[in-house]
């Protein structure tokens, strides 16, 4: 049969594995996304697909398999934030790259109240998906849709109070330690912190950071020196005036999202304060804003994308397993010294 033949008859998957040279259950593994065949075998029955032009029938797969090929990401967090913080970005894209990779389709749902949340449930089945990814859990605030009740599995990106299941993170702690032990290390000794919403894992992480850090320096801990913000750059300046009132003496501020280190520098250079001869500031995130600041921002590198992709990678493996155990992993993060926290003098 020519290649013209075939393709005027839909191909089968018996033509792609013929053209391939391999088994019919070989190129039905390489077309469903599965990791159980070698990279060499991968290529060439990819290439008979796009040589034949094979397209698979999304309904029979569905029946045979009880796959969707569709994975959900479930964002609990308003627009405003998601599209205004590079944070969201970051993993998204590596979330989406795993899933093209994998030939998975992903659908994105934003949810920022009850109501969406209930709505959204009843989307959330194996009839329409193999699986969810949440993103962003508050504390105060547990998911109103029992997924585990659905038999879905689930992967969650941070820790949560409400969540014993699957999960991937950063070292929160390890990065806040690390930003403050190096505020200690250039002089300061009046350091203080802008935390992140004490109702997620991610805040309380970065505040004990800072706490274990003042604690190793044999510093006194201060409550003064400790406020509360939300991420974002409004809180970060908010919250640096605060500071500022309290405690006119601050020479060192790490801040728990770059954003929020971004309007403390705001404030502190509205009120005459030189950074970082006078106030030494370091943020958390490593977004590519931090490097384009008024002297270049000092930041905890979280792998953003690494996250994603490995929240991404983490589900299909339950996905493809009969059964499966919850995973934990938490990713290493980095320092990234800038002219915000280093005096010229060292």
């Amino acid at each position: 049969m020519s290649l013209d033949e075939t393709r005027t008859q839909q191909p089968t998957l018996e033509q792609v594995a013929a053209r391939a040279g391999v088994g019919r259950g070989t190129a039905s593994r390489v077309i469903n996304g599965s990791p159980q065949v070698s990279e060499r075998t991968r290529e060439v029955v990819m290439q008979a697909v796009r040589e034949l032009g094979y397209v698979p029938n999304q309904a029979a797969r569905t029946l045979v398999t009880r796959r969707t090929g569709t994975v959900a990401l479930v964002i609990a967090e308003s627009e405003e934030r998601i599209f205004g913080e590079p944070f969201f970005a970051g993993v998204v894209r590596g979330i989406s790259s795993a899933l093209n990779e994998a030939s998975r389709q992903l659908v994105l749902s934003l949810v920022h109240s009850t109501d969406q949340a209930e709505r959204l449930g009843g989307y959330l089945t194996r009839q329409h998906v193999d699986g969810v990814l949440l993103l962003s859990l508050h504390d105060d605030e547990p998911f109103p849709v029992d997924l585990d009740a659905r038999g879905l599995p689930v992967v969650v990106g941070g820790r949560s109070a409400h969540w014993a299941g699957s999960y991937v993170d950063v070292d929160n702690v390890d990065g806040a330690r690390q930003a403050v032990a190096h505020l200690v290390d250039t002089g300061r000794r009046t350091i203080a912190t802008i935390s992140g919403p004490q109702a997620m894992a991610s805040g309380r992480d970065r505040r004990d950071g800072y706490v274990a850090a003042i604690e190793a320096a044999g510093m006194e801990l201060d409550g003064d020196l400790v406020v509360e913000g939300d991420f974002s750059e409004h809180s970060g300046w908010s919250c640096m005036e605060e500071l500022l009132a309290r405690r006119p003496d601050i020479d060192g501020v790490f801040a728990a999202s770059d954003l929020m280190a971004m309007g403390a520098m705001r404030s502190l250079r509205a009120q005459g304060r030189r950074i970082p001869d006078d106030v030494g500031v370091v943020g958390f995130d490593g977004t590519t804003a931090s490097e384009t600041t008024d002297p270049p921002l000092s930041t905890v590198r979280q792998p953003l994308v690494e996250l994603g992709r490995s929240m991404a990678e983490m589900l299909l493996r339950h996905v493809d397993a009969d059964e499966h155990r919850p995973e934990q992993m938490v990713l290493p993060v980095e320092l990234m010294l800038r002219r915000s926290s280093v005096r010229d003098d060292g």
